[in-house]
């Protein structure tokens, strides 16, 4: 319970907390926010950390004159690429090692060829559009892996998908950061980037569900 208590402060307080290791330990900052960012996207067991409001302070971070924003942005740029690249190659190496390959109960081919055929035809959507979506970010690397997407196919909108990611939400921070109702409300920012991605892949789950015929 204690470690929980640390992550959901370090997540809802990721300025401060920056702030201070910088304060602290200089420019082994871009080492920290390099493995936050690579572990997030590419280890499928930890979804929680702070992707989208990480990026957006350290934006506001690299505006204030305390980190370099084209160091920060490169080296996060590099990071969310080769994190979905590894979820990605996790989940096509394991899911033929789990499944064998076989129809059998833990492994239905029928249901494997469609979630193939998706993601070679709406995968990339899927891929860029999760970048943007806590949690989801974390999963559909490692199921695109799964389902056998195309790897070159793959690569291409991962690539897309981080720049969009990285730099839109950087440069946001960078320009935004510095205006003081942004400051005095950043911890309400923080939980809108947290909670307004996941509400709408809830609302629309709930209406893929609903159009699902009986």
């Amino acid at each position: 319970m204690e470690l929980i208590a640390v992550l959901i402060d370090f997540i809802l307080h990721v300025d401060k907390h920056l702030e201070v290791f910088v304060q602290t330990y200089g420019a082994w900052v871009y080492a920290l926010l390099f493995m936050i960012i690579f572990v997030e996207t590419g280890v499928v067991v930890m979804p929680f950390l702070p992707g989208d409001s990480l990026l957006f302070v350290v934006g506001a971070m690299c505006g204030a004159g305390l980190m370099s924003y084209p160091l920060a942005v490169g080296l996060l740029l590099v990071a969310a690429v080769l994190g979905d690249q590894c979820n990605y190659s996790i989940g096509r190496y394991f899911g033929p090692k789990v499944f064998q390959w076989e129809q059998s109960r833990f492994f239905n081919k029928a249901a494997f060829d469609k979630a193939h055929n998706f993601y070679e035809t709406y995968g990339g959507f899927t891929i860029i559009a999760a970048r943007f979506m806590p949690f989801l970010r974390t999963f559909v690397p490692f199921v695109g892996g799964v389902a056998a997407m195309n790897r070159a196919k793959f690569t291409f909108f991962n690539i897309v998908g981080a720049v969009l990611w990285v730099v839109g939400i950087c440069t946001a921070g960078y320009f935004l950061g510095s205006i003081p109702w942004v400051k005095m409300n950043l911890d309400k920012i923080i939980w809108a980037m947290i909670l307004i991605p996941g509400l709408i892949v809830i609302v629309g789950a709930l209406k893929s569900r609903t159009k699902r015929p009986a």
